[in-house]
């Protein structure tokens, strides 16, 4: 699991390494245009029941640590539905399934991601 951390508070907000990619971008982008806006999410199994909600702003830290070494892959259309999602009054949430695409290949050929690739190769 990755970990976000907000602010100055020492716990993280752990998530998926594939979903905090995703995220990273959009808030990165939201925040180098100076938008302000919330992140939500429901809370893991091992947690008290419930939800939490933070709110994003250019001026409150924030530092995204990754389990993996090497950058995730990402996926287009989550990376667009994320970012609509963060320009709605709804705000960001991590309440959406990352799934892997794989395409079917004949016999005896590689599979390869159907995962469509952008400018932004990597986070």
């Amino acid at each position: 699991m990755a970990k976000l951390f907000y602010g100055t508070t020492p716990e993280p907000i752990e998530i998926d390494d594939r979903m905090l990619a995703h995220v990273k971008v959009v808030v990165a982008t939201k925040l180098r245009r100076g938008e302000s806006f919330t992140l939500s999410w429901t809370h893991r199994a091992d947690e008290p029941t419930g939800r939490s909600t933070i709110w994003l702003q250019p001026a409150i830290p924030l530092r995204f640590v990754f389990d993996s070494e090497q950058p995730e892959a990402l996926d287009q259309d989550l990376l667009k539905r994320l970012a609509n999602d963060a320009n709605s009054s709804r705000g960001l949430s991590l309440d959406v399934t990352v799934e892997q695409k794989t395409v079917s290949a004949p016999a005896g050929a590689p599979v390869r991601s159907a995962a469509r690739r952008s400018l932004v190769r990597a986070a």
